[in-house]
């Protein structure tokens, strides 16, 4: 586990961000768990998407030895100067952040960098961050990014035949697009010495993932919870050599509902620094985001309207993070607005 050495400050000249006194939350022990190299690996794959919108891969090909060297490579740029950090800042969306989440009041005790995940679209924040950092951050990034991608596509690719839909490639293709608009996002939750007892601030507040596919890895640091269908909060234990993946609202979109995007959030320990890393698998700006054909054929069984990726995206960034962002596109939202009118 890579973590930093000193306290960092973050921005203080915002909102004051929700601090609460430690509170026992369940651990959820019985989290999915699918071997990518079982036979019955599509098999489970489903179901975990259908009971939980989460789950947990182990042998998904990747190296440690790059996921830890992202990592470290990441550690070293939150380690920076603050003033060095705010030259890549604030984020346009991609850049490095602190704090702030979004542009519609959203705090978090956290820092982060998003960086888009195609490197036809760079930009001047982007170029920022890598001109603090070495040129290995650049490449190990670049490679993660690779291989991730991969991952995703293969989790799509089972789940496709799960499903039993054709071709296989229906949701992977999405991503495989050269301008799929996926990005990564390297978070920090940093220790906050100056607490006089140990707290919990709310470092990335209940939200859902807009995307198709989410995959995350973090160090060994929990923080990382899901809601439940009851609505209870489950805390998921930190596995710093697996991936979770996370159901996003356009594969829920996708499936007519059949997958759930799982409702998750991050409360930071300021004693101990968190840090994470997240692949959001998108699709093209212009790809056409309705219930599939072979899952559901008659449009009127649909349970949202078509719209492209581009026009959720831009809802998405208006609303704020624990928003209920598919309600504007659900069908019956439709039929309520109609019927008033």
């Amino acid at each position: 586990m890579v973590v930093l050495s000193q306290p960092v400050a973050l921005d203080n000249h915002i909102s004051v961000i929700p601090t609460y006194k430690p509170v026992p939350v369940v651990t959820f022990h019985s989290i999915p768990v699918v071997d990518l190299t079982h036979p019955e690996a599509k098999t489970l794959i489903v179901k975990a998407c259908e009971e939980f919108g989460f789950f947990k891969v182990v042998n998904h090909g990747v190296c440690p030895e790059l996921m830890a060297r992202l990592e470290q490579e990441a550690v070293g740029f939150f380690a920076l100067p603050q003033s060095l950090k705010n030259q890549a800042g604030p984020p346009e969306p991609y850049g490095y952040g602190s704090k702030r989440i979004g542009p519609n009041g959203d705090v978090g005790w956290i820092e982060y960098i998003l960086l888009n995940a195609n490197p036809q679209f760079s930009s001047a924040k982007t170029s920022a961050v890598f001109s603090q950092s070495p040129l290995i951050f650049r490449e190990a990034v670049e490679e993660y990014m690779k291989e991730v991608k991969e991952v995703s596509c293969k989790v799509l690719e089972m789940m496709a035949e799960g499903l039993g839909i054709e071709p296989r490639d229906s949701l992977s293709k999405m991503l495989r697009d050269e301008k799929s608009d996926s990005c990564l996002r390297l978070n920090h939750y940093p220790t906050a010495e100056e607490e006089a007892e140990k707290t919990v601030k709310v470092g990335f507040g209940e939200h859902t993932d807009p995307q198709i596919i989410s995959v995350l890895r973090s160090n060994n640091t929990a923080g990382l919870q899901i809601c439940m269908k009851d609505g209870s909060w489950v805390a998921v234990p930190p596995d710093h050599s697996s991936f979770f993946i996370n159901v996003g609202d356009a594969l829920q979109v996708l499936t007519n509902g059949r997958f759930k995007s799982v409702k998750h959030r991050v409360l930071a320990d300021t004693r101990r620094s968190r840090v994470s890393m997240i692949y959001f698998g998108g699709p093209t700006l212009s790809q056409k985001i309705a219930p599939l054909p072979s899952l559901v054929p008659k449009q009127e069984d649909w349970l949202y309207k078509e719209f492209t990726w581009s026009q959720y995206k831009s809802s998405a960034y208006k609303s704020k993070l624990g928003d209920y962002r598919l309600g504007l596109f659900e069908r019956q939202h439709l039929l309520t607005h109609r019927s008033n009118v």
